[in-house]
Protein backbone atom coordinates (compact mmCIF):
# COMPACT_ATOMS: atom_id res chain seq x y z
CA UNK A 1 0.00 0.00 0.00
CA UNK A 2 1.56 2.98 -0.97
CA UNK A 3 1.73 6.19 1.74
CA UNK A 4 -1.61 7.57 0.28
CA UNK A 5 -3.51 4.88 0.73
CA UNK A 6 -2.39 4.32 4.15
CA UNK A 7 -2.75 8.67 5.22
CA UNK A 8 -6.61 8.30 3.87
CA UNK A 9 -6.86 5.35 6.30
CA UNK A 10 -5.19 6.34 8.94
CA UNK A 11 -7.62 9.79 8.52
CA UNK A 12 -10.82 7.78 8.11
CA UNK A 13 -10.27 6.11 11.57
CA UNK A 14 -8.89 9.09 13.24
CA UNK A 15 -11.87 11.52 12.05
CA UNK A 16 -14.82 8.91 12.60
CA UNK A 17 -15.89 8.79 9.33
CA UNK A 18 -18.51 6.98 8.22
CA UNK A 19 -19.10 6.84 4.81
CA UNK A 20 -16.79 7.47 1.58
CA UNK A 21 -18.21 8.87 -1.39
CA UNK A 22 -16.44 7.89 -4.80
CA UNK A 23 -17.15 10.26 -7.24
CA UNK A 24 -16.93 10.68 -11.03
CA UNK A 25 -18.39 12.25 -14.30
CA UNK A 26 -20.38 11.42 -17.09
CA UNK A 27 -19.48 12.48 -20.61
CA UNK A 28 -22.07 15.45 -20.18
CA UNK A 29 -20.39 16.79 -16.90
CA UNK A 30 -22.74 15.75 -14.43
CA UNK A 31 -21.27 14.58 -11.30
CA UNK A 32 -21.96 10.83 -10.16
CA UNK A 33 -21.74 9.57 -6.62
CA UNK A 34 -21.74 5.83 -4.59
CA UNK A 35 -21.14 5.72 -1.45
CA UNK A 36 -19.39 2.85 0.66
CA UNK A 37 -18.50 2.10 4.05
CA UNK A 38 -14.69 2.62 5.36
CA UNK A 39 -13.81 -1.16 5.41
CA UNK A 40 -14.86 -0.93 1.59
CA UNK A 41 -12.57 2.04 1.06
CA UNK A 42 -8.90 -0.56 0.80
CA UNK A 43 -10.93 -2.89 -2.08
CA UNK A 44 -11.95 0.52 -3.85
CA UNK A 45 -7.87 1.01 -3.53
CA UNK A 46 -6.78 -2.69 -5.19
CA UNK A 47 -9.84 -3.77 -7.08
CA UNK A 48 -11.97 -0.79 -7.48
CA UNK A 49 -15.82 -0.85 -6.99
CA UNK A 50 -18.22 -2.42 -9.63
CA UNK A 51 -21.03 -0.13 -11.09
CA UNK A 52 -23.51 -0.67 -13.61
CA UNK A 53 -22.05 2.05 -16.23
CA UNK A 54 -25.03 1.50 -18.87
CA UNK A 55 -26.95 3.86 -16.51
CA UNK A 56 -24.61 6.54 -16.57
CA UNK A 57 -24.82 9.05 -19.47
CA UNK A 58 -22.27 7.85 -22.31
CA UNK A 59 -20.18 5.77 -19.85
CA UNK A 60 -21.21 2.09 -21.83
CA UNK A 61 -23.32 0.45 -23.29
CA UNK A 62 -26.06 -2.29 -22.12
CA UNK A 63 -24.06 -5.22 -23.61
CA UNK A 64 -20.83 -3.87 -21.94
CA UNK A 65 -22.42 -2.22 -18.72
CA UNK A 66 -20.33 -3.67 -15.94
CA UNK A 67 -17.20 -0.83 -15.37
CA UNK A 68 -14.57 -0.80 -12.19
CA UNK A 69 -14.29 2.76 -10.22
CA UNK A 70 -10.96 3.01 -8.73
CA UNK A 71 -10.60 5.81 -6.38
CA UNK A 72 -7.61 7.96 -6.33
CA UNK A 73 -6.37 8.70 -3.11
CA UNK A 74 -5.00 11.88 -3.90
CA UNK A 75 -8.21 13.30 -4.12
CA UNK A 76 -9.36 12.53 -0.56
CA UNK A 77 -11.06 15.14 1.15
CA UNK A 78 -13.54 14.93 4.31
CA UNK A 79 -16.71 17.13 3.22
CA UNK A 80 -17.15 19.74 5.48
CA UNK A 81 -20.60 20.37 5.03
CA UNK A 82 -21.54 16.81 6.33
CA UNK A 83 -21.24 18.05 9.59
CA UNK A 84 -20.08 16.16 12.86
CA UNK A 85 -22.67 13.70 13.33
CA UNK A 86 -21.92 11.35 10.09
CA UNK A 87 -18.81 12.38 9.13
CA UNK A 88 -18.21 12.06 4.93
CA UNK A 89 -15.70 11.95 2.84
CA UNK A 90 -15.06 11.97 -1.12
CA UNK A 91 -12.61 11.32 -3.51
CA UNK A 92 -12.78 11.43 -7.22
CA UNK A 93 -12.41 7.65 -9.40
CA UNK A 94 -11.19 6.63 -12.50
CA UNK A 95 -13.44 4.50 -14.51
CA UNK A 96 -11.80 0.97 -15.87
CA UNK A 97 -13.59 -1.81 -17.90
CA UNK A 98 -13.06 -5.45 -16.13
CA UNK A 99 -10.15 -6.03 -17.89
CA UNK A 100 -8.56 -3.42 -16.70
CA UNK A 101 -8.55 -1.29 -19.41
CA UNK A 102 -9.21 2.63 -18.89
CA UNK A 103 -12.43 3.10 -19.91
CA UNK A 104 -12.58 5.26 -23.06
CA UNK A 105 -15.83 7.45 -22.07
CA UNK A 106 -14.07 8.62 -18.92
CA UNK A 107 -13.86 12.02 -19.16
CA UNK A 108 -11.44 11.97 -16.49
CA UNK A 109 -9.43 9.18 -19.06
CA UNK A 110 -9.62 12.10 -21.71
CA UNK A 111 -8.28 14.26 -20.16
CA UNK A 112 -5.68 12.08 -18.56
CA UNK A 113 -5.09 10.80 -21.86
CA UNK A 114 -4.22 14.44 -23.66
CA UNK A 115 -1.80 15.45 -20.79
CA UNK A 116 0.23 12.76 -21.20
CA UNK A 117 0.75 13.50 -24.69
CA UNK A 118 1.60 16.98 -23.92
CA UNK A 119 3.84 15.15 -20.87
CA UNK A 120 5.60 13.75 -23.70
CA UNK A 121 6.51 16.84 -25.49
CA UNK A 122 7.69 17.89 -21.98
CA UNK A 123 4.63 20.17 -21.65
CA UNK A 124 2.72 20.61 -18.36
CA UNK A 125 -0.43 22.08 -18.65
CA UNK A 126 -2.20 24.58 -16.19
CA UNK A 127 -5.50 26.59 -15.82
CA UNK A 128 -7.02 29.05 -13.58
CA UNK A 129 -11.14 29.36 -13.97
CA UNK A 130 -13.14 32.35 -13.26
CA UNK A 131 -16.36 30.97 -12.29
CA UNK A 132 -19.73 32.96 -12.65
CA UNK A 133 -22.86 31.96 -11.60
CA UNK A 134 -26.57 33.37 -10.06
CA UNK A 135 -28.29 32.96 -6.89
CA UNK A 136 -32.00 32.48 -7.05
CA UNK A 137 -34.04 33.13 -4.35
CA UNK A 138 -36.08 29.78 -5.22
CA UNK A 139 -35.94 26.55 -7.68
CA UNK A 140 -39.07 28.07 -9.36
CA UNK A 141 -38.11 27.28 -13.18
CA UNK A 142 -41.04 29.12 -14.02
CA UNK A 143 -40.09 32.70 -12.33
CA UNK A 144 -36.82 32.93 -11.14
CA UNK A 145 -35.97 35.78 -9.04
CA UNK A 146 -32.39 36.69 -8.65
CA UNK A 147 -31.66 37.31 -4.83
CA UNK A 148 -30.43 40.77 -4.78
CA UNK A 149 -30.44 43.85 -7.96
CA UNK A 150 -26.56 44.86 -7.31
CA UNK A 151 -24.45 45.01 -10.12
CA UNK A 152 -20.63 44.36 -10.73
CA UNK A 153 -18.23 45.07 -7.67
CA UNK A 154 -20.89 46.11 -5.46
CA UNK A 155 -20.75 45.45 -2.01
CA UNK A 156 -24.15 44.48 -0.10
CA UNK A 157 -23.44 44.90 3.63
CA UNK A 158 -25.45 42.40 4.55
CA UNK A 159 -26.39 40.87 1.91
CA UNK A 160 -27.25 37.30 0.61
CA UNK A 161 -24.52 37.05 -1.95
CA UNK A 162 -22.02 38.80 0.04
CA UNK A 163 -22.48 36.01 3.28
CA UNK A 164 -23.27 33.35 0.57
CA UNK A 165 -19.15 34.02 -0.76
CA UNK A 166 -17.93 34.01 2.56
CA UNK A 167 -19.20 30.82 3.93
CA UNK A 168 -18.66 29.23 0.37
CA UNK A 169 -15.07 30.26 0.25
CA UNK A 170 -14.35 29.41 3.65
CA UNK A 171 -15.54 25.39 2.88
CA UNK A 172 -13.57 25.75 -0.09
CA UNK A 173 -10.29 26.49 1.73
CA UNK A 174 -11.57 23.56 4.40
CA UNK A 175 -11.35 21.21 1.69
CA UNK A 176 -8.38 22.46 0.25
CA UNK A 177 -9.15 24.37 -2.69
CA UNK A 178 -7.40 27.71 -2.76
CA UNK A 179 -9.44 31.04 -4.11
CA UNK A 180 -7.83 33.96 -5.48
CA UNK A 181 -10.73 36.24 -5.28
CA UNK A 182 -14.40 36.39 -4.77
CA UNK A 183 -17.00 39.50 -5.86
CA UNK A 184 -20.31 40.36 -6.83
CA UNK A 185 -20.48 39.81 -11.19
CA UNK A 186 -22.59 42.58 -13.39
CA UNK A 187 -25.98 40.70 -13.32
CA UNK A 188 -28.72 40.80 -10.08
CA UNK A 189 -27.87 37.98 -8.03
CA UNK A 190 -24.68 37.21 -10.14
CA UNK A 191 -21.61 36.04 -8.36
CA UNK A 192 -17.38 34.98 -9.10
CA UNK A 193 -15.57 33.00 -7.16
CA UNK A 194 -11.49 32.73 -8.93
CA UNK A 195 -10.39 29.53 -8.32
CA UNK A 196 -6.51 29.46 -8.02
CA UNK A 197 -3.68 28.19 -10.71
CA UNK A 198 -3.36 24.30 -10.40
CA UNK A 199 -2.63 21.49 -12.86
CA UNK A 200 -5.34 21.01 -15.48
CA UNK A 201 -6.55 17.74 -13.53
CA UNK A 202 -6.86 19.34 -10.14
CA UNK A 203 -8.33 22.48 -11.51
CA UNK A 204 -10.85 20.11 -13.65
CA UNK A 205 -11.52 17.94 -10.16
CA UNK A 206 -12.13 21.23 -8.35
CA UNK A 207 -14.25 22.70 -10.65
CA UNK A 208 -16.49 19.50 -10.12
CA UNK A 209 -16.39 19.88 -6.20
CA UNK A 210 -16.88 23.76 -6.13
CA UNK A 211 -20.36 23.31 -7.95
CA UNK A 212 -21.35 20.92 -5.36
CA UNK A 213 -20.02 23.28 -2.79
CA UNK A 214 -21.69 26.61 -4.03
CA UNK A 215 -24.58 24.19 -4.81
CA UNK A 216 -24.81 23.31 -1.06
CA UNK A 217 -24.06 26.36 0.23
CA UNK A 218 -27.09 27.99 -0.86
CA UNK A 219 -29.38 25.29 0.03
CA UNK A 220 -28.19 25.84 3.99
CA UNK A 221 -28.54 29.88 2.78
CA UNK A 222 -31.92 29.34 1.84
CA UNK A 223 -31.32 29.80 -1.67
CA UNK A 224 -30.72 28.33 -5.31
CA UNK A 225 -27.41 28.45 -7.38
CA UNK A 226 -27.73 28.23 -10.74
CA UNK A 227 -24.68 27.60 -13.65
CA UNK A 228 -27.32 27.76 -16.51
CA UNK A 229 -25.44 29.95 -19.25
CA UNK A 230 -28.39 32.94 -19.98
CA UNK A 231 -30.94 32.32 -17.33
CA UNK A 232 -32.50 35.90 -17.52
CA UNK A 233 -33.07 37.77 -20.97
CA UNK A 234 -31.50 40.85 -20.57
CA UNK A 235 -28.56 40.33 -18.20
CA UNK A 236 -25.65 38.53 -18.92
CA UNK A 237 -24.74 35.11 -19.04
CA UNK A 238 -22.18 33.02 -16.82
CA UNK A 239 -19.13 32.04 -18.50
CA UNK A 240 -15.75 30.64 -17.10
CA UNK A 241 -12.99 32.84 -18.11
CA UNK A 242 -10.25 30.45 -18.05
CA UNK A 243 -6.58 31.08 -18.21
CA UNK A 244 -4.11 28.83 -19.29
CA UNK A 245 -0.37 28.33 -19.49
CA UNK A 246 2.13 25.60 -20.52
CA UNK A 247 5.49 24.82 -18.37
CA UNK A 248 8.84 23.23 -19.89
CA UNK A 249 9.90 22.21 -15.93
CA UNK A 250 9.78 24.86 -14.05
CA UNK A 251 10.27 27.39 -17.02
CA UNK A 252 6.85 29.33 -18.44
CA UNK A 253 6.84 28.44 -21.98
CA UNK A 254 4.30 31.14 -22.84
CA UNK A 255 6.89 33.64 -21.14
CA UNK A 256 9.70 36.12 -23.51
CA UNK A 257 10.53 39.48 -22.10
CA UNK A 258 10.98 40.60 -25.72
CA UNK A 259 7.87 39.41 -26.78
CA UNK A 260 5.05 41.62 -27.70
CA UNK A 261 3.18 41.64 -24.14
CA UNK A 262 5.44 39.37 -23.09
CA UNK A 263 4.30 36.85 -24.97
CA UNK A 264 6.48 33.91 -26.42
CA UNK A 265 6.80 32.23 -29.90
CA UNK A 266 5.22 29.31 -28.48
CA UNK A 267 2.24 31.48 -26.91
CA UNK A 268 1.69 32.99 -29.92
CA UNK A 269 1.44 29.33 -31.68
CA UNK A 270 -1.17 28.15 -29.06
CA UNK A 271 -2.93 31.37 -29.39
CA UNK A 272 -2.98 30.46 -32.85
CA UNK A 273 -4.12 27.15 -32.33
CA UNK A 274 -7.81 28.03 -29.98
CA UNK A 275 -8.47 30.61 -32.56
CA UNK A 276 -7.94 27.87 -35.60
CA UNK A 277 -10.08 25.13 -33.97
CA UNK A 278 -12.12 27.33 -31.77
CA UNK A 279 -15.61 26.75 -34.08
CA UNK A 280 -15.02 23.14 -34.11
CA UNK A 281 -14.64 22.49 -30.01
CA UNK A 282 -17.29 24.76 -29.25
CA UNK A 283 -20.13 22.16 -28.77
CA UNK A 284 -17.31 21.15 -26.42
CA UNK A 285 -17.31 24.56 -24.56
CA UNK A 286 -20.29 25.54 -24.90
CA UNK A 287 -22.65 22.54 -24.96
CA UNK A 288 -26.28 23.94 -24.45
CA UNK A 289 -28.68 25.25 -26.70
CA UNK A 290 -28.98 27.64 -23.71
CA UNK A 291 -25.05 28.73 -24.32
CA UNK A 292 -25.46 30.68 -27.33
CA UNK A 293 -28.01 33.16 -25.83
CA UNK A 294 -24.71 33.60 -23.67
CA UNK A 295 -22.20 33.71 -26.57
CA UNK A 296 -24.48 36.00 -28.95
CA UNK A 297 -25.98 38.43 -26.44
CA UNK A 298 -23.10 40.80 -26.05
CA UNK A 299 -22.16 41.79 -22.34
CA UNK A 300 -18.61 40.80 -22.65
CA UNK A 301 -19.66 37.45 -24.13
CA UNK A 302 -17.29 36.71 -27.60
CA UNK A 303 -18.87 36.21 -30.44
CA UNK A 304 -16.02 36.30 -33.17
CA UNK A 305 -12.58 34.12 -33.37
CA UNK A 306 -10.37 37.05 -32.58
CA UNK A 307 -7.59 38.23 -29.98
CA UNK A 308 -6.54 41.24 -27.76
CA UNK A 309 -4.65 42.57 -25.19
CA UNK A 310 -6.91 44.83 -23.33
CA UNK A 311 -10.28 43.51 -25.39
CA UNK A 312 -12.61 42.08 -23.73
CA UNK A 313 -14.35 41.32 -26.43
CA UNK A 314 -11.45 39.28 -27.59
CA UNK A 315 -12.44 35.22 -27.40
CA UNK A 316 -8.64 35.18 -26.39
CA UNK A 317 -6.74 37.89 -24.05
CA UNK A 318 -3.11 37.79 -23.35
CA UNK A 319 -3.08 39.78 -20.17
CA UNK A 320 -0.01 41.59 -18.64
CA UNK A 321 -0.97 42.40 -15.34
CA UNK A 322 2.54 41.61 -13.91
CA UNK A 323 4.85 41.81 -16.37
CA UNK A 324 8.10 41.42 -14.45
CA UNK A 325 6.52 38.10 -13.23
CA UNK A 326 7.38 35.31 -15.86
CA UNK A 327 5.54 32.96 -13.82
CA UNK A 328 2.55 34.47 -14.37
CA UNK A 329 2.41 34.84 -18.67
CA UNK A 330 -0.73 32.63 -19.70
CA UNK A 331 -3.82 33.51 -21.95
CA UNK A 332 -7.07 33.71 -21.24
CA UNK A 333 -9.73 31.63 -23.44
CA UNK A 334 -13.19 34.06 -22.50
CA UNK A 335 -15.91 31.44 -24.91
CA UNK A 336 -16.29 28.53 -22.20
CA UNK A 337 -19.29 28.06 -20.10
CA UNK A 338 -19.21 27.48 -16.42
CA UNK A 339 -21.39 24.54 -16.89
CA UNK A 340 -19.30 23.00 -19.11
CA UNK A 341 -17.94 19.35 -18.58
CA UNK A 342 -14.61 20.64 -17.35
CA UNK A 343 -12.44 17.58 -18.28
CA UNK A 344 -13.31 17.75 -21.54
CA UNK A 345 -12.89 20.91 -21.95
CA UNK A 346 -9.83 21.40 -20.85
CA UNK A 347 -8.64 18.37 -23.12
CA UNK A 348 -10.23 20.14 -26.74
CA UNK A 349 -8.32 23.73 -25.43
CA UNK A 350 -5.07 22.20 -24.69
CA UNK A 351 -5.23 19.49 -27.52
CA UNK A 352 -5.64 22.99 -29.85
CA UNK A 353 -3.30 24.70 -28.74
CA UNK A 354 -0.26 21.74 -28.89
CA UNK A 355 -2.60 21.45 -32.62
CA UNK A 356 -0.85 25.37 -32.88
CA UNK A 357 2.47 24.78 -31.99
CA UNK A 358 3.32 21.32 -33.87
CA UNK A 359 1.91 22.75 -37.03
CA UNK A 360 3.70 26.45 -36.22
CA UNK A 361 0.08 28.44 -36.58
CA UNK A 362 0.77 31.74 -37.20
CA UNK A 363 -1.03 34.40 -34.55
CA UNK A 364 -3.40 36.77 -36.98
CA UNK A 365 -3.35 40.54 -36.31
CA UNK A 366 -4.63 41.64 -33.04
CA UNK A 367 -8.04 42.61 -32.23
CA UNK A 368 -7.92 46.52 -31.16
CA UNK A 369 -11.33 47.25 -31.85
CA UNK A 370 -14.63 46.74 -29.45
CA UNK A 371 -15.34 43.87 -32.01
CA UNK A 372 -19.68 44.34 -30.84
CA UNK A 373 -19.15 47.38 -32.15
CA UNK A 374 -18.18 46.81 -35.79
CA UNK A 375 -20.56 46.36 -38.79
CA UNK A 376 -21.23 42.69 -40.21
CA UNK A 377 -18.37 43.94 -43.34
CA UNK A 378 -16.16 45.32 -41.19
CA UNK A 379 -15.63 42.11 -39.30
CA UNK A 380 -15.62 40.63 -42.42
CA UNK A 381 -12.77 43.02 -43.73
CA UNK A 382 -11.11 42.20 -40.33
CA UNK A 383 -10.91 38.58 -40.71
CA UNK A 384 -12.87 38.19 -37.35
CA UNK A 385 -15.17 35.01 -38.37
CA UNK A 386 -18.08 34.03 -36.18
CA UNK A 387 -18.22 31.23 -33.44
CA UNK A 388 -21.42 28.98 -34.24
CA UNK A 389 -24.40 30.70 -33.42
CA UNK A 390 -26.65 27.50 -32.35
CA UNK A 391 -25.83 24.56 -30.62
CA UNK A 392 -27.04 22.88 -34.23
CA UNK A 393 -23.97 24.76 -36.50
CA UNK A 394 -21.61 24.13 -33.22
CA UNK A 395 -22.46 20.39 -33.88
CA UNK A 396 -22.57 20.17 -37.60
CA UNK A 397 -18.91 22.15 -37.28
CA UNK A 398 -17.29 19.21 -34.34
CA UNK A 399 -18.79 16.53 -36.54
CA UNK A 400 -16.10 17.52 -39.28
CA UNK A 401 -13.07 17.76 -36.80
CA UNK A 402 -9.81 15.37 -36.79
CA UNK A 403 -8.80 17.14 -34.06
CA UNK A 404 -12.11 16.92 -31.65
CA UNK A 405 -12.33 13.58 -32.77
CA UNK A 406 -9.07 12.55 -31.69
CA UNK A 407 -8.94 14.37 -28.96
CA UNK A 408 -11.97 12.35 -26.80
CA UNK A 409 -12.06 9.49 -28.80
CA UNK A 410 -14.53 7.47 -30.80
CA UNK A 411 -17.06 6.58 -27.69
CA UNK A 412 -17.19 10.11 -26.23
CA UNK A 413 -17.02 12.09 -29.79
CA UNK A 414 -20.14 9.78 -31.27
CA UNK A 415 -22.38 10.06 -27.76
CA UNK A 416 -21.62 13.65 -27.22
CA UNK A 417 -22.96 14.36 -30.75
CA UNK A 418 -25.91 11.71 -30.70
CA UNK A 419 -26.94 13.38 -27.44
CA UNK A 420 -26.83 17.17 -28.09
CA UNK A 421 -28.66 16.32 -31.39
CA UNK A 422 -31.90 14.92 -29.60
CA UNK A 423 -31.47 18.13 -27.26
CA UNK A 424 -31.22 20.02 -30.49
CA UNK A 425 -34.17 18.56 -31.78
CA UNK A 426 -36.17 18.67 -28.58
CA UNK A 427 -35.72 22.74 -28.75
CA UNK A 428 -36.84 22.82 -32.34
CA UNK A 429 -39.54 21.40 -31.80
CA UNK A 430 -40.81 23.49 -29.23
CA UNK A 431 -43.53 26.06 -29.51
CA UNK A 432 -42.10 28.88 -27.56
CA UNK A 433 -44.19 32.10 -25.88
CA UNK A 434 -42.23 34.29 -28.14
CA UNK A 435 -43.71 32.50 -31.22
CA UNK A 436 -47.80 32.33 -29.83
CA UNK A 437 -47.85 36.03 -28.37
CA UNK A 438 -46.32 37.50 -32.28
CA UNK A 439 -48.36 34.41 -33.85
CA UNK A 440 -51.25 32.81 -32.38
CA UNK A 441 -53.70 35.48 -32.30
CA UNK A 442 -53.01 37.54 -35.64
CA UNK A 443 -52.36 34.66 -38.33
Amino acid sequence: MDKQQDFVLRTIEERGVKFVRLWFTDVLGSLKSVAIAPAEVEGAFSEGMGIDGSSIEGLSRSSEADVIAKADPSTFQVLPWRGETDPTARMFCDIYTPDGEPAAADPRNVLKRTLAKAADRGFSFYTHPECEFYLLKSADVRHPEPVDRAGYFDNVPGGTAHDFRRASVRMLEDIGISVEFSHHEAGPGQNEIDLRYADALSTADNIMTFRTIVKEVAISEGVFATFMPKPFEGQPGSGMHTHMSLFEGERNAFHDPSGKYQLSKMGRQFVAGLLHHAPEFTAVTNQFVNSYKRLWAGDEAPSFVSWGHNNRSALVRVPLSKPNKAQSARVEYRGLDSAANPYLAFSVLMAAGLKGIEEGYELPDEAVEDIWQLSDKERRALGYTPLPTSLDAALTAMEESELVAETLGEKVFSFFLRNKREDWRNYRNQVTRVELESNLLSL
